[in-house]
């Protein structure tokens, strides 16, 4: 490491390490100090037992220089492995719910080509903050029919008055990836890489819900992992719609109408298991 700048190597050394470069002129401000300082942050919990992280070799306004990460096949010992220490990532813990990386000024989710900016405020209860910094942003954004934007109003009054708790205790913030679909989950020969985080404090559902969103592989076996490391609570599995109405909304509003219907079928969903 370079002792002048945290986070990058010299040049001799850099000439040695494959790398991947994320570029974009473009990018919003902070954009990929952001993900540099969400992927710092998630590394900080590997080397108690969390999950693996790209490491980051340099970064400026309009670049993010990556290690290389060879890849492997899935496998179920490898899904396994992985879902025990994303467990330990997340109970590394957030400040809040929507607690940003040390060294993030901004929060930015979704692609590169076109990331969404969302509020960075920060929650002591899950469910206003999911209310107020996820899913109202969103629904300003998308076009839902008439009565689904009123059923989403009536979940987000519902989540502030403490549905999202469902008669039991209160959840505290996991330090989250916040983005973790199959893509964003690298398979090499030492086990699972992750890479293009949006970290944040948040639900610890909010990551096993993207990864069964679209399908992850071996996922049944990541599940096993993590409830090996950290039992998840009963009926889990009734919530995972609604912590998956975001990466729904979020598809809507980036593709367009082919996504009304699974973000339909996810708020009613969410709605009746918060007694909307």
């Amino acid at each position: 490491m370079s002792s002048a700048t945290p986070g990058k190597r010299t040049v001799a050394n850099m000439a040695d390490v494959r790398t991947h470069v994320k570029e974009r002129t473009s990018a919003p401000e902070g954009f990929f100090a952001t993900e540099a300082a969400g992927l710092r942050w998630l590394g900080e919990a590997t080397a108690s037992g969390g999950a693996d992280v790209v490491e980051v070799l340099d970064v400026d306004s309009r670049s993010l220089t990556l290690a290389h990460v060879e890849s492997a096949s899935p496998n179920a010992e490898a899904a396994h492995a992985f879902g025990k220490a994303l467990a330990a990532t997340h109970a590394a813990g957030a400040p809040g719910f929507g607690a940003l990386p040390p060294g993030a000024g901004h929060y930015y989710f979704g692609p590169l080509d076109q990331p969404i900016s969302l509020p960075a405020d920060v929650y002591d209860d899950f469910g206003t903050f999911y209310s107020r910094a996820r899913l109202h942003p969103l629904a300003e954004r998308v076009d839902l029919p008439g009565r689904e934007t009123r059923l989403l109003d009536d979940l987000c009054r519902a989540l502030e008055n403490g549905a999202a708790e469902f008669g039991r205790s209160a959840v505290t913030p996991a330090r989250v990836h916040g983005d973790l679909w199959s893509g964003n989950v690298m398979w090499s020969p030492n086990g699972v890489v992750l890479i293009d985080p949006a970290a944040c404090g948040h639900h610890p559902l909010a990551d096993l819900a993207m990864l069964m969103m679209f399908g992850a592989p071996h996922v049944e076996e990541i599940v096993a992992g993590y409830e090996a490391a950290r039992p998840l609570r009963s009926g889990w599995r009734q919530e995972i719609p609604l912590h998956q109405l975001f990466g729904y909304l979020v598809h809507l509003d980036l593709f367009g109408g082919a996504y009304l219907s699974p973000t339909t079928d996810a708020l009613r969903a969410s709605a009746e298991l918060c007694g909307v």
